[in-house]
């Protein structure tokens, strides 16, 4: 409830002091950074060197080239106990022999906020009054409303086979939010690639709102969301029967994140993403990793005929007063693993 109060507190300050103007506005996209799959955020969302699925969208548009079969992708997540909700879903389609066509799309909500804007009244005249400070002022509870929050982004991704070793992705994305009865709307392109050297180790590169993302208010506010780029690599090698697969990501912006950052040099930040995963026989899998924002995380997974179920555990630090609650992760990835929707061959 405090989390909402103070969520409505600032959407008054954000509808009664800002004028049109046109920003370069920290955070803007930060929605779209808290990841999807419950395999890549039980190894710290290292995956833009090692995603080969449909969850390939959104971590880099290239790893949807290596798709043979359609695939559908649902997850959901609570965040801060059932505060915020998060879901994600999305379907890829092979075509032809080298090229992969797929659609995302996230939601990030938070529902039921307490709306007093017009709620304070004079308990002596039962009146709407807007001084807090007046002694006879009081919330009439039958007056409070509530709204929402929401922020959602709709990706639109293309990957094609290059050659054996190389992969290169795109992704539209379009961004819609609201809060209460203001409005925001947004566009913005994202560009991957993968290179393959040999056949155990791969790069990878996304660099998302590479154009510079615009998010336009209906408040007259324009906010500019800066390119990241996402650079990575992945090994795989056998072990006990299975395969082992290291990974490390890096996250470079350009928005001055001194405080909220790993390392920083000037303007420029770095955050480290590390994962590892055992995969025993394409039949199960144990994960873990470390993520950006210094959690330590901890998943499995098991592959059943045609579905893939993936569980993923993140807890946030505790601190003297208090800890948030955990965060569970559970995704769902269907593989339509039939031949006749196989990818054509040459």
């Amino acid at each position: 409830m405090k989390v909402k109060i103070f969520l409505f507190v600032g959407f008054c300050f954000l509808s009664q002091s800002i004028s049109a103007q046109t920003v370069f506005a920290k955070y803007a996209g930060e929605f779209m950074a808290i990841g999807v799959g419950g395999k890549a955020l039980a190894m710290g969302g290292a995956q833009v060197a090692l995603v080969n699925d449909v969850t390939s969208g959104y971590w880099n548009p290239a790893g949807l080239a290596k798709l043979d079969y359609p695939q559908f992708s649902l997850m959901h997540e609570e965040h801060f106990g059932d505060l915020v909700n998060y879901n994600y879903a999305a379907a890829a389609l092979p075509f032809g022999n080298n090229m992969t066509f797929a659609l995302s799309a996230i939601r990030l909500g938070i529902d039921g906020i307490p709306d007093t804007r017009n709620a304070l009244i004079d308990a002596r005249t039962g009146e709407i009054i807007t001084d807090i400070n007046n002694p006879f002022a009081r919330i009439d509870p039958n007056k409070v409303k509530e709204f929402n929050n929401s922020d959602w982004a709709f990706y639109g991704s293309f990957a094609k086979r290059q050659s054996d070793n190389f992969y290169w992705g795109a992704n539209i994305k379009l961004i819609s939010r609201n809060i209460a009865e203001e409005s925001a709307l947004g566009i913005g392109f994202d560009l991957g690639a993968l290179y393959m050297p040999d056949e155990r180790l791969t790069l990878g590169a996304n660099i998302m709102d590479v154009t510079t993302t615009l998010v336009a208010w209906s408040t007259g506010r324009n906010e500019l969301i800066t390119p990241t780029a996402k650079v990575g690599a992945a090994y795989k090698l056998d072990f006990l029967g299975g395969n082992f697969s290291p990974a490390v990501d890096f996250d470079i912006r350009f928005e001055n994140r001194k405080y909220a950052s790993n390392f920083n040099v000037g303007p420029v930040s770095f955050d480290f993403h590390g994962g590892l995963e055992y995969s025993y026989k394409n039949l199960f899998a144990i994960r873990g990793g470390y993520n950006d924002v210094k959690q330590f995380t901890l998943g499995a997974g098991i592959k059943l005929p045609k579905l893939n179920i993936d569980y993923s555990f993140a807890r946030f630090s505790e601190s003297k007063i208090s800890r948030l609650p955990d965060s569970h992760r559970i995704s769902l990835i269907l593989t339509l693993e039939n031949d006749k929707y196989k990818r054509a061959t040459e």
